[in-house]
């Protein structure tokens, strides 16, 4: 095993949650969780792989999907043209939206008519390490994509910052909870309202984050 796989391996131990919530929602598509989403959330992926398979196969969105409604997608702060040569590395950002409005939009489409005007921004193979092995990176999800994906995303489960999370439940009102049937952490059931007191921070780590749907 190389020293750099090895290392991946490591950072992807230190990088477990060290709390999980789990949330049941009464509505078939959980709202309230667009912040989460759209500020990051840490996945663990196959690295040195390129977006559609990191998307597609790791992570289970539909090559359809990909391929005709998430038409901008950012890696690393760079605009994609090609999914199938950008590669993902250990720590990246992927960034994925709907179309977004205007020239600015226009310019930000992959694979746009006017993508060349970008210039120096666009992300190139010669961006892309080839280096593979078990990693994490931040997904965030903007306008209509925070609605088709979240839910699925958070079924699964997303690991985010302590820290966000603890804003996160600060900042929540009494109405955004009445859909929630149960809350537990770190499978004790738990009152919803008082999660925030339930829950000690915990500096520095990560949280586990599911939202599933009552049957």
């Amino acid at each position: 095993m190389s020293t750099a796989i090895a290392t991946n391996r490591m950072l992807t131990e230190a990088m477990k949650p060290s709390t999980e919530v789990c949330l049941t929602w009464a509505a078939d598509k959980p709202s309230g969780f667009q912040l989460l989403l759209q500020q990051g959330f840490v996945v663990p992926v196959t690295v040195g792989s390129n977006i559609r398979a990191v998307l597609c196969d790791q992570l289970g969105v539909s090559h359809d999907y990909l391929d005709n409604r998430i038409n901008t997608i950012f890696l690393d702060g760079k605009p994609v043209d090609d999914v199938d040569k950008a590669t993902v590395a250990d720590g990246s950002t992927l960034a994925l939206s709907a179309s977004m409005p205007g020239l600015v939009g226009a310019a930000m489409r992959k694979g746009g008519l006017i993508a060349r005007f970008r210039g120096a921004i666009t992300h190139t193979d010669q961006d892309s390490p080839a280096q593979g092995g078990q990693g994490t990176i931040t997904v965030k999800l903007y306008n209509l994509v925070v609605d088709e994906l979240g839910p699925t995303f958070l079924k699964s489960g997303i690991s985010l910052r302590d820290e966000d999370m603890q804003v996160f439940l600060e900042n929540r009102s009494a109405l955004f909870w009445t859909d929630c049937k149960k809350a537990e952490l770190n499978g004790r059931e738990v009152d919803p309202g008082r999660l925030l007191d339930e829950k000690p921070p915990v500096p520095g780590g990560l949280v586990m984050l599911k939202v599933v749907t009552a049957a």
